[in-house]
């Protein structure tokens, strides 16, 4: 065994298999995978191999299309054989909001390339002729769907990387990983110590160990699951090929071909998490003891739904552990805040994950960055907010509602509400409606008289929509406030901060008392933020952006951090609100007696209101006149009282987040995470008009931006008014230009104030002229679409600037 290496792979699974092969496959040869037991020990050699598409994140989905795609490679290399079965799979829909679910996936994979297709009942029927479709909507057909050898498939991982130089040592039990000071790491084993680089922790059931030994809480716990094997049936062995897999998310369950019977796997309801306080360290190859109580109701079902099954005997019980994040992704990607050590942790599902993780992060420690935007599996998606007692209650909702509907405006009830500010019991007393982001609640629209407390989950417009029409409508004719507690904010101070942002960020950095807007790129050009930079005076300066994105953010600055600069992430210690409307500033100049009347757009200043002093900045997320307005939490309620005794004579209305995401479609504005995301660059979605050519600086991404802005962008983000029914534009449907696929939209929605639906969407630049006329495929439905050239809102910006 070597004792020094430049990357240490903790864990034999097929996850640390594939990122050990990718590193070789990328040019690190110099690598090694610790194992304590045998490869596959844990949870790989008892899953049960499926390999499918269908993921609501399409660069997830992508991802996994290409861990299926991976496997015939790894046998071309390798002479091994992963034990492939592509028999293809079809999900099935039992009401109309299972059906919308897939019609929105189906639309997803057009622009995906990836080959599904909607059928019915009868279609089913003869693609699974096994399954009783009485009660079936339709279904969704992947050819690519099918199953695999696990054993195999992590052997050939194991395999080809070995053949490109890297060494693989089992029967070797890391006791502990500790830093030195120039961040390098000693990997303290049973069999000696090895100095090493970099440590990935791919230890499946063990990571939350494995991240303990160096200080490290990673959210995530292991569930009980359980499958069956059956005996033989006839209708399978006497087929001429094998049964396709069924999805039956109605039952909670998945069935495939196991030989000369049937393998069928339940996420039940009564589900179980194991090993709370810690995975037994000599737990391995065993399995955990039958429970089919547990599973009864979901047997039952699958009785009904597969009449075959009745009539078989049971072969053999498969039940293990595996483990999930609290969203069911993997958390993937450089710890945050920890130098050198990187995850690959809470890939529950391996063998349609774990080829795509690997991929990324060989990546990501290679060349500095992934080819897409890894967020949905980023370890930096959860903060240091999140506690085990968080996690549990998460990751059992997440297996409960694994094969549920995924809406688009639904909100998950476990583990909420945690994190709170000093108005949530004032916001519920007036009849907030609560959403929640990074953990943290959120409005997303206050009830009035007979309005919905509880919004329902809909792909189609809901019952909030009345709610959040009213909102809309009070900002844009008097005055609107909501909370500034969901933005990422931060504090970045010293002799060299001004410097180190001109080469941080890509926009210009603002005189004292102005504010900016800027993105911030990758070192390819690509967005790694959307920043307000304000200097409140030289050498201090505020940043607001994405509050979902600050573990991300942080991670970044800390990477690049310079001496003589300081940043802090003040996020949940800076708070306040916004006021927006025609009226916001004859509201704000009844709350305090300074006069800002003279207060231009971007402007920033300290101001005294009522008794708290704030930074107010003179800008608007709804396009419209307004101010951002931000105090210590421990004032926020005595700014509340300022702010709303003097904004009841105007017609103050409290507004939430489904209002501002209405409000910002006038103007056309992005948000982070739909519009602006490390999958696009500033050419593309038109940030780059706030990029700073003049500034003699070689900030971050310069040389890859300049090669766009003198090559011009493939595609541009345009806005278009959708004709519409009764569904709306969420993000990823299809845009369909001349009969094909062209493009795709970002995100939408409908805007109270034009009474028209609105599309943001990536279209060819050529294809961009103007009175363009498009179709944009929703839940199935082709609707018509134009482009719009001016903002629906505003379009001199008359109000938004005066």
């Amino acid at each position: 065994m070597q004792t020094t290496t430049r990357v240490a792979v903790i864990g034999g699974g097929v996850v640390g298999a594939s990122v050990l092969y990718h590193l070789t496959k990328l040019g690190w040869t110099d690598v090694m995978l610790i194992e304590r037991s045998e490869l596959t020990s844990g949870s790989t050699w008892h899953a049960a191999g499926g390999f499918h598409t269908l993921n609501g994140d399409t660069n997830m989905a992508a991802l996994q299309g290409y861990t299926i795609r991976l496997y015939k490679e790894l046998e071309e290399i390798t002479g091994l054989s992963c034990g492939l079965h592509h028999v293809g799979g079809v999900t099935l829909a039992e009401d109309r909001d299972r059906f919308d679910m897939l019609l929105a996936e189906r639309a997803k994979h057009r622009y995906m390339g990836l080959d599904t297709h909607i059928v019915g009942p009868e279609e089913i029927r003869r693609i699974a002729p096994i399954t009783n479709t009485e009660g079936i909507v339709g279904g969704l057909y992947d050819p690519l769907d099918g199953h695999l050898d696990p054993s195999g498939t992590t052997h050939a991982y194991a395999k080809a990387a070995r053949m490109a130089g890297a060494e693989v040592v089992t029967h070797c039990m890391v006791r502990e990983t500790n830093q030195r000071a120039d961040g390098t790491w000693d990997v303290v084993t049973d069999r000696g110590t090895i100095h090493a680089e970099h440590v990935v922790n791919a230890a499946g059931l063990w990571a939350r160990e494995v991240g303990e030994m160096a200080g490290i809480y990673f959210p995530l716990h292991p569930m009980e699951h359980q499958y069956v094997v059956t005996d033989e049936v006839p209708e399978i062995y006497e087929r001429d090929q094998e049964h396709p897999h069924v999805m039956d998310p109605a039952g909670e369950s998945y069935l495939r071909q196991e030989g000369r019977g049937l393998c069928i796997g339940f996420y039940e309801q009564r589900a179980k998490p194991w090993a709370v306080d810690g995975t037994p360290w000599d737990f391995g190859h065993e399995l955990l003891p039958d429970d089919l109580d547990k599973i009864s109701d979901s047997i039952e079902f699958a009785y009904r739904r597969f009449p075959v099954l009745e009539r078989a005997g049971v072969k053999s019980v498969i039940h293990g552990p595996f483990t999930f994040a609290p969203d069911g992704n993997p958390l993937v990607g450089p710890v945050p805040d920890v130098r050198n050590y990187w995850a690959a942790v809470g890939v529950m599902a391996g063998f349609s994950q774990g080829g795509g993780v690997g991929l990324m992060l060989a990546q990501w420690m290679v060349e500095g960055e992934c080819e897409r935007d890894t967020f949905a599996m980023d370890v930096a998606r959860y903060g240091d907010w999140i506690t085990p007692g968080y996690t549990r209650p998460k990751v059992v909702e997440n297996y409960q509602k694994r094969f549920s509907v995924a809406y688009p405006n639904e909100e998950l009830p476990a583990a909420r509400p945690f994190r709170q500010t000093p108005m949530y019991d004032t916001f519920d007393a007036m009849g907030a409606v609560w959403g929640h982001q990074y953990g943290l609640e959120v409005v997303n629209y206050f009830a009035e008289g007979d309005e919905p407390r509880f919004e329902t989950p809909s792909f189609r417009r809901s019952n909030a929509w009345a709610a959040t029409r009213r909102e809309v409508q009070a900002v844009r004719g008097a005055v609107g406030i909501n909370e500034t507690h969901n933005f990422g904010k931060y504090r970045v101070t010293g002799p060299a901060a001004r410097a180190w942002l001109d080469r941080i960020m890509a926009g210009r950095i603002p005189a004292p008392g102005r504010l900016a807007l800027t993105p911030m790129l990758s070192p390819k050009g690509r967005l790694w933020g959307d920043f307000t930079v304000s200097c409140v005076e030289e050498g201090q300066f505020h940043l607001t952006a994405s509050y979902g994105a600050q573990a991300f953010h942080m991670r970044w600055f800390l990477d690049n951090l310079e001496e003589g600069v300081t940043v802090e992430n003040v996020s949940d210690r800076v708070t306040g609100f916004q006021i927006a409307g025609p009226k916001a500033r004859d509201v704000l100049q009844a709350a305090t007696r300074a006069d800002v009347s003279g207060m231009r757009f971007l402007d920033v200043r300290r101001v005294t209101i009522g008794m708290v002093d704030c930074l107010v900045q003179r800008v608007s997320f709804t396009g419209d006149l307004g101010y951002e307005i931000f105090c210590d939490p421990m004032a926020q309620r005595a700014l509340w009282t300022a702010l709303w005794e003097a904004g009841r004579p105007h017609g103050m209305t409290p507004f939430g987040m489904r209002a501002m995401m209405s409000l910002r479609l006038d103007r056309f504005f992005g948000a982070w995470g739909a519009e602006y995301s490390p999958d696009y660059t500033p050419g593309e979605t038109g940030l780059d008009r706030f990029i700073s050519w003049k500034k003699n600086v070689d900030f971050v991404g310069r040389a890859a931006a300049e090669r766009e802005r003198a090559e011009g962008a493939a595609r541009t983000l345009r806005p278009f008014a959708v004709d519409t029914l009764d569904a709306d534009v969420h993000g990823y449907e299809p845009i369909w230009i001349g009969g094909e696929v062209k493009g795709f939209c970002t995100s939408g929605g409908y805007s109270h104030h034009a009474d028209t639906a609105v599309a943001l969407g990536l279209i060819p630049t050529e294809a961009a002229a103007p009175g363009l006329e498009v179709e944009i495929e929703i839940l199935g439905e082709m609707r018509p679409a134009r482009m719009l050239e001016t903002p629906l809102f505003d379009p001199e910006g008359a109000r938004l600037r005066g």
